[in-house]
Formats: structure tokens, C-alpha cells, sequence
């Protein structure tokens, strides 16, 4: 029985929830637009993101995949509250996260020449060896937000509909060409 009711709060109450908070509650659905990017010996690799994503204006996207090789590797790792940085040369593992102009939230995992891998959060200082080819998937239907999370006080992802583009605003005629009759 109590397996039931619960079935029936989640079924009933989950759309009256999402029309009390824009914030989209489930899994949705967005086209999707891809960039290809190569980044260059020297580049960092999380300002050349970031400056990207500026760029691009881009509400909500997602690292696709990256492949390429660093000499600096500038990660926060789990539970510490300071960078670590590793000099080296590295291999990209993965690069994985979500990107948006509100906040973006990126782990990065790195190889040395022995195979020893480590990660966490990518910070600013990573820095190219080579190459770093990374494709990028923007979500235009949606908006991803940082927003403060009660659970341990963290920005979090919140998803929203992206919003409705604005209109175009119709323009004065100009006074140029127009005659006023003579008095």
C-alpha cells in the first residue's frame, strides 16, 4: 500500500511541482548544435572553454569528447578546497562536464607516462602540450543555472526552458527622404 501512494504523490503531485518552479524537473529534450575545436601549444585549456562559451552566448551545453596533451594539469580534487597542479606531460583521459554562460562545472582526468591517472575539477592553468580537440554540444531549447543547493550549500545545476528569442522591435522611419510641405 505504501509503495502505491508513493507512486501516486510522484505521478499526481509532478506536474502541479513543475508548474510552481520553471525549473524543468526531468530528463528534457533540446536539439542539438555541435563545434569542433583544436586548441593550440600554450593555450589554458578551461579560459579557452570558457571564453568560447562567452562567445557562443551559450545557455547550456556539454563536452562531447576531447582528446590531447598538457604540460600543466590544475585540478581541484575531491573534497579539497585549494588547486593542485602537476607538471608534466599528460595525456587527456576524458573531459566531461556541462558549459553555460551562468556557470560551467568540468572534471578532467589526466594520464602520465606511466599510466598513473588522476582528476578532478578543471581549474584555470591546464595548459596544452600539443594539441587539445575537443566537440562541443550546445542544447538551445534549455538554460542551465547555478543555483545554491540547501543539501551542502554548492552551486548546482538547475535546468530551465531556454528563453523565447526576442522579438524584433519595429524601427522609427527615418526622416531622411521624408518632405514636409512648405507653409
Amino acid at each position: 500500500m505504501s509503495m502505491l501512494r508513493f507512486f501516486l504523490l510522484v505521478v499526481l503531485a509532478g506536474p502541479a511541482v513543475a508548474q510552481k518552479n520553471p525549473a524543468v524537473p526531468a530528463a528534457p529534450s533540446s536539439p542539438l548544435k555541435t563545434y569542433a575545436l583544436r586548441l593550440r601549444p600554450g593555450d589554458d585549456l578551461r579560459q579557452q572553454l570558457t571564453a568560447f562559451v562567452q562567445a557562443q552566448h551559450m545557455r547550456a551545453g556539454a563536452v562531447l569528447t576531447c582528446v590531447g596533451s598538457l604540460t600543466v594539469a590544475t585540478l581541484r580534487l575531491a573534497n579539497q578546497d585549494g588547486p593542485t597542479e602537476y607538471r608534466g606531460h599528460f595525456e587527456i583521459v576524458s573531459l566531461v562536464g556541462t558549459l553555460s554562460t551562468n556557470g560551467s562545472h568540468l572534471h578532467l582526468s589526466v594520464a602520465d607516462s606511466t599510466g598513473r591517472t588522476i582528476g578532478g575539477h578543471l581549474l584555470d592553468g591546464c595548459r596544452v602540450y600539443t594539441t587539445a580537440e575537443i566537440v562541443l554540444g550546445e542544447l538551445p531549447a534549455l538554460e542551465f543555472r547555478r543555483e545554491p543547493d540547501p543539501t551542502f550549500g554548492y552551486q548546482e545545476l538547475v535546468i530551465y526552458p531556454a528563453p523565447a528569442p526576442a522579438l524584433p522591435q519595429p524601427k522609427a522611419p527615418s526622416k531622411k527622404g521624408i518632405s514636409r510641405p512648405k507653409k
